[in-house]
This record gives C-alpha cells, structure tokens and sequence, in this order.
C-alpha cells in the first residue's frame, strides 16, 4: 500500500515544477537580491570627511587659518562657506561638520548621523595638533578585511532566512489556497486521508527545494563575496531543516481555513511583513528599542536568523543555540498541532 504522505509530496512536486514563476521566486530571486545588496554595499575605503569652516564678517582670517591647519589632515575634505551656506551644508547632509571661528571654537554636528562624532573626533584632534599639542603615547596602527564583519557577510544568512519564511509562508500556504478554490480539497473529504498526513506531505514536498536554494545562494555569495560559513555544514544544515520545518507548519497553519486568495494574501502578509522588518534580515535587531526586544526575541525569523548568523559568521556549534532552535522547535510544533485541528477540506 501506498504511504498517502509519499503521494501528497509527489503531487505538490509535480504542481511546483509545473510552475516556473516559483523558480524564479525561490532560486533566482534571492540570489539577484544577495547579489544587487552585495554590491550596493561592497567593501571599499571610506572617502573624506566633509567639513565645512564657515566664513562670518570680521573672522575671515581667522576662518582661512583654520581651513589651513584641516588641510593638513589627509581624512578631511575641508570647503570655507558663508556662515548661512555653511548651515544648509550641514543640514541637507553635504558637510558631516561645521567649524566656526569663535573664541572657544563652536563645532556644529548632528549627533544623531553616524558620521557626526567621526567628524568631530578627526577635525578637533587636528585643530588641537595645530595648537601645539602634541600626542603622549605612541601608536601604531594596522589595517585589515577580515570576511564576516562587512555587510555582505550580515546580509546573506539574513537573506537564507527570508527564503525559509517565504517559502514556507507562500510557497505553502498559497498553495493549499489553491487547491481549496480549485474544489480539488474537497475530493480528499471522500477518501481516508488524514489533515496530518496531507500537511506533513505538504511540508516534505517543501522540504526537497531548500537545499537546492540553499546552494544556489550561498554557494554564489561565496564566490562573489567570499562569504564564510565556518561552522559545521551539518549543523549549519540542521539548523535550515528546523527553520524549513518551522516556516511550513507556520504556512499550513495559515492557510488552513483560508477560503479566497485575498484571505490568504492578507493573513501572510499580516504574519511576514513584521518579521522581514524587525527580525533583522537587513539591519540588527539591536536598532530597536529595548521595550521591543523580548517580542522580537520570540519571533520564529530572529530565532533563525540568529542561529545562522552564528552557525556561518562565529561557528558556533548547535549546543550554544538551545534558545534559538527551542523557539523555532516551539512554533513548529504550536503550528503544526493547530493546522491538524483547524484545518478543513472545504
């Protein structure tokens, strides 16, 4: 006898390679995305700071000598403006800062632009070298691109995530929509098939892709960017198989009494679009406030995206990661348990 999860999988199969638009979502996408993000943001030297002196009547000399001594430091692009022009530099984000000839000195930066403080460390270290001062300790400096600390290196394990969610989210939820306003559920009402056993056939079907998607991304990211993975691949493994697991049920779960493709749309959006946002696919998790932390901590995506970061970047094995998996675990088993008891043929 034929085992009916085996015959669900071999169908959703046959129903994804019949549509090639989820080729291109699932393997061609992420990939452009990895590699347009790769580039936009690759490794190069940082530029020069652009101070500004502003120039006011009755200080003109006193602007131009302070032009002369920034001039001498190599990490500054230095322009005299009129003290109004000097202001709009500064406020439509052309200067990082404005130097204005005052007795003490007046810098003007804003505090809450990254460049800001750099811009003021580098233009008052040199002013103050100007004065006379001269540096007690002697130092050396030494520069290194070690891989895992640029955004590439971020971004890509992030980008691995998303495509377990959407997969997951899309790739089966929609698709059991489908099959619901196609009535072709509605056939399985007459037969023995078990909700659990049509679900975890679903989920296996899916299953199959990820690690072709899985190598298409990182195996270009790594000959683009040269992007690391330096824990175990089986760990590194287990830990997608657990987000695939957990994003499938998640899917399952809201597509399990869906009746319209609008209905759909609207509940996987509703339940992606936090995530992709706060789970820190593309910036830290840290950026928001701490009030947030322990609801973003609890979401399935940051739990993955972690043990990726972890697993690729700091290869760290799967014993140091019994939070992450556990909450993957959690919502994986949550989801699954209530697709078998909501979900519905018609």
């Amino acid at each position: 006898m034929r085992s009916p999860v085996r015959e669900i999988m071999l169908m959703r199969l046959r129903e994804t390679i019949r549509q090639p638009e989820i080729v291109f979502w699932a393997f061609i996408f992420p990939v452009l995305l990895a590699a347009v993000l790769g580039l936009a943001f690759r490794e190069r030297r940082p530029g020069p700071i652009p101070a500004v002196v502003a120039r006011e009547v009755g200080r003109e000399a006193a602007a131009e000598s302070l032009v002369a001594h920034l001039r001498r430091e190599p990490r500054l692009r230095v322009t005299l403006l009129p003290a109004a022009e000097a202001a709009r530099a500064l406020r439509t984000g052309r200067a990082d800062i404005v130097v204005t000839p005052a007795d003490p000195l007046v810098y003007r930066y804003d505090a809450a632009r990254a460049e800001g403080p750099l811009a003021l460390a580098v233009v008052d270290a040199a002013l103050q070298r100007a004065a006379g001062r001269a540096d007690p300790l002697a130092t050396a400096t030494e520069t290194v691109t070690e891989p895992g600390s640029r955004y590439v290196d971020f971004l890509v394990p992030g980008l691995l995530g998303m495509n377990l969610l959407s997969g997951g989210l899309w790739g089966l939820g929609w698709a059991i929509v489908d099959l619901r306003m196609k009535r072709l559920l509605k056939r399985f009402t007459a037969s023995p098939l078990r909700r659990a056993d049509f679900v975890l056939g679903q989920m296996l079907a899916r299953a199959v892709f990820v690690p072709l998607e899985t190598a298409a991304l990182l195996g270009l990211t790594h000959l683009l960017f040269r992007v690391p993975v330096r824990g175990s691949l089986l760990d590194l493994a287990i830990v997608i198989v657990l987000g695939t697991a957990c994003f499938s049920a998640l899917g399952a779960l809201l597509a399990s009494r869906a009746q319209s493709m609008e209905t759909a749309s609207g509940l996987i959006n509703l339940t992606q679009m936090p995530m992709l946002v706060m789970s820190g696919v593309f910036f830290a998790t840290s950026r928001f406030p701490s009030a947030l932390q322990p609801v973003i901590r609890a979401l399935p995506l940051t739990a993955a995206n972690d043990a990726l970061r972890a697993v690729m970047l700091e290869g760290r094995p799967l014993s140091a990661l019994g939070g992450e998996l556990a909450v993957m675990a959690i919502w994986g088993l949550v989801s699954f348990a209530a697709t078998v008891k909501l979900f519905r043929w018609t």
